[in-house]
């Protein structure tokens, strides 16, 4: 049985879903696990959870004799790769970094958008033929900077991908270390 089965086996007995596995030259063996995606209910991935998986897999390594000289188990982070439609579906509505295979090259001509570009940040969308990016070329504003309340937003623009054509996709890192949201005005609440 080739090692990838192995372990996602070996992982999704004990509950969780592997995210990812990867070998790298000084013999280290790593293990990217998650818990299973209710819609509705987020769940994370602790320490706990990281050494139980740790003593199973080295506890069914052993026995079938996989040769590795380090075991690192861990969570998927802020920055969670995207490899099924599963994971994108899941994470739908959420801002990614995507790169793609190859660049976008003559779809780009007259929208203002380099040919040779291939990496991409944006809110995922379901689009009819798969998936699409909404992005926009203007630069976020950096932490801290007054942003003017009559500066018209630059357009959006949708970037329509299938799996196939990624390289890599990942939920990209936003961290807020105030702690505050800002108050959502809802409709009703407008004064007319």
């Amino acid at each position: 049985m080739a090692l990838s089965e192995t372990v996602e086996q070996t992982v999704a007995g004990l509950g969780y879903e592997l995210v990812d596995i990867e070998r790298t030259g000084g013999g280290l063996l790593r293990v990217t696990i998650d818990l299973p995606w209710s819609p509705g209910v987020e769940q994370f991935i602790n320490a706990e959870d990281c050494e139980k998986v740790t003593r199973q897999l080295q506890f069914v390594l052993e026995v079938e004799a996989v040769d590795y000289a380090r075991l690192e188990v861990s969570s998927p982070g802020i920055d969670r790769p995207l490899k099924t439609e599963k994971d994108f579906e899941r994470f739908e509505g959420e801002l990614l970094d995507l790169t793609l295979k190859a660049p976008i090259g003559a779809a780009a001509a007259g929208s203002g958008v380099a040919v040779s570009r291939k990496k991409f940040r944006g809110r995922l969308e379901r689009a009819a033929s798969g998936w699409q990016l909404l992005w926009s070329q203007e630069p976020e504003p950096k932490p801290g900077q007054k942003v003017s309340k009559k500066k018209v937003p630059a357009p959006l623009q949708a970037l329509g991908f299938t799996l196939d054509e990624l390289a890599q996709a990942r939920l990209a890192p936003v961290v807020d270390f105030k702690g505050r949201k800002p108050k959502e005005v809802k409709n009703d609440q407008i004064e007319k």
